[in-house]
């Protein structure tokens, strides 16, 4: 456990939230050091080490999957003004405290040294994965760099992310996309003093919201579990003065997606006369279409659970995106767990168990090695 705490601390301690380069020089310097893996670096940053039976292209890969950039820190998180200067890591009761150590430093840790101790079986790859920009949208992890993680292999492909789960960790698997989108209502400028002169871009914008609110919000099974979408006008622009009848309203969507399923909202801006829709960000939904894998994962997390006596872990699925979305979209099946706990991530008291960090290392340790 000493040794997964003093990475975690090394890790932490290296800003990453404005440029991930040192925190990745630091990842592929340990796996270099520290395994006999084959190690890649591409031109994103992204870190990939691979072992075992690299040779077998018909061999399944398992890869443990995290990464390296965090959220910009608090004043209170570095030594400097502001966000400059290092970041503060400190041991304060069982936990370690600062930037990056629940999303997702402490987990990145457990995953490397598992990807160091674990024997996997003769016929499986083993990897481990650390990306860029998972905080901007999976930048690093996005189509034009996703063939990257792919194993070189026929075999099947396999992956575990990290979960903010709560105090048992549970194996989440699917969860929730991110669609986020526009609806534009144009209209014809007037006076104010004579409205029906013009064509009233706000009022356009309100009967499209209207449809929005009565949209069919989609959802999903994956192993059991429900997972349902939602949808959410955010911001409504629209109009200059107050005595000027609006030619243009904008309207923000934030739609939560779910595996196979997306809100008709097309059809919504098809339906009112001068709307238009664009999407300015979609990252996808994960879902785990191989059970066999997902009871795996599910075993090895309850047998680490029961050698400390802890309450039996269980399959759920999380509301927002990861980069295992990117992933389970490039065909790789995925299941979620990890550290963090409910309300850490993001914060400016993040933290995280340093026992939870030893429970994990052992999963992911333990479902390397098993046979499914």
């Amino acid at each position: 456990m000493r040794e997964l705490v003093e990475l975690t601390e090394e890790l932490v301690s290296i800003p990453s939230h404005e440029d991930e380069t040192a925190a990745g020089d630091a990842v592929e310097e340990w796996l270099r050091a520290e395994t006999d893996a084959v190690v890649e670096r591409d031109a994103a940053g992204n870190v990939l080490a691979r072992a075992g039976a690299t040779g077998d292209p018909d061999a399944d890969t398992l890869a443990l999957v995290g990464h390296h950039d965090v959220v910009p820190p608090a004043e209170r998180q570095t030594t400097g003004e502001g966000t400059e200067g290092e970041y503060v890591i400190e041991r304060r009761g069982g936990r370690l405290h600062g930037r990056g150590t629940a999303d997702m430093k402490g987990a990145l840790a457990a995953c490397l040294l598992a990807f160091r101790d674990a024997e996997p079986p003769a016929d499986r790859e083993l990897a481990v994965a650390s990306f860029v920009g998972e905080e901007a949208g999976g930048e690093g992890c996005a189509p034009r760099d996703r063939a990257r993680v792919r194993p070189r292999s026929r075999g099947r492909r396999r992956g575990v992310d990290r979960l903010l789960g709560a105090g048992r960790t549970d194996v989440a698997v699917a969860h929730r996309g991110r669609r986020a989108s526009t609806l534009v209502a144009r209209g014809t400028a007037a006076h104010a003093s004579e409205p029906e002169a013009g064509e009233n871009a706000i009022y356009r914008a309100c009967d499209a919201i209207d449809l929005v609110r009565e949209v069919d919000v989609p959802e999903a099974t994956v192993v059991g579990q429900s997972v349902a979408g939602s949808i959410a006008v955010t911001v409504v622009d629209g109009g200059e003065t107050w005595n000027v009848i609006p030619e243009r309203c904008e309207v923000t969507i934030d739609e939560r997606t779910v595996p196979d399923g997306r809100a008709d909202l097309g059809g919504v801006a098809a339906a009112v006369d001068g709307v238009e829709w664009t999407v300015d960000q979609d990252l996808p939904p994960m879902a785990c279409r191989d059970q066999a894998f997902a009871a795996a994962a599910l075993a090895a997390a309850r047998e680490v659970h029961a050698d400390r006596g802890l309450a039996a872990p269980e399959h759920v699925t999380k509301p927002h995106a990861t980069d295992a979305g990117w992933l389970a979209d490039a065909g790789t099946d995925c299941v979620v767990c990890g550290p963090a706990e409910p309300g850490e991530a993001h914060t400016d008291t993040e933290s995280v168990g340093i026992d939870v960090l030893d429970r994990c290392y052992r999963i992911y340790a333990r479902l390397a090695e098993r046979e499914w």
